[in-house]
């Protein structure tokens, strides 16, 4: 399984213009997941690194273990994340990570 690995060293929750943003970010690298979704609710729109590698309702599941937050994504969604079939979110050393996973539990990200 090809994936693609975000070492978080700070998570956000925003929302702004009626939409909330979850992100996870590793400032040394500048690499990044996204996480986006109206706040009525409606389709995730999840990005790593780029809006060009992101897409609505990629997320097929997702899981919170040792490692972090694994995702794995939908293989209707792989082309739009260079082909990846998973993503993890390492939180080891996450600033902010409980209260940005608890937003995603109610953002519905399956799994959670």
């Amino acid at each position: 399984m090809t994936g693609i690995v975000v070492k978080a060293a700070y998570a956000t929750v925003a929302e702004e213009d009626g939409l909330i943003f979850v992100g996870f970010v590793d400032a040394r690298d500048e690499s990044y997941a996204l996480f986006r979704q109206p706040k009525t609710g409606g389709p995730l729109w999840f990005e790593v690194n780029d809006e060009d590698f992101g897409a609505e309702d990629a997320i097929e599941t997702a899981s919170l273990g040792p490692d972090g937050l694994a995702l794995t994504l939908r293989p209707t969604s792989a082309g739009r994340f260079g082909f990846a079939s998973a993503v993890t979110i390492r939180l080891k050393n996450c600033e902010d990570a409980e209260p940005a996973l608890n937003r995603l539990r109610g953002m519905g990200v399956p799994g959670l």
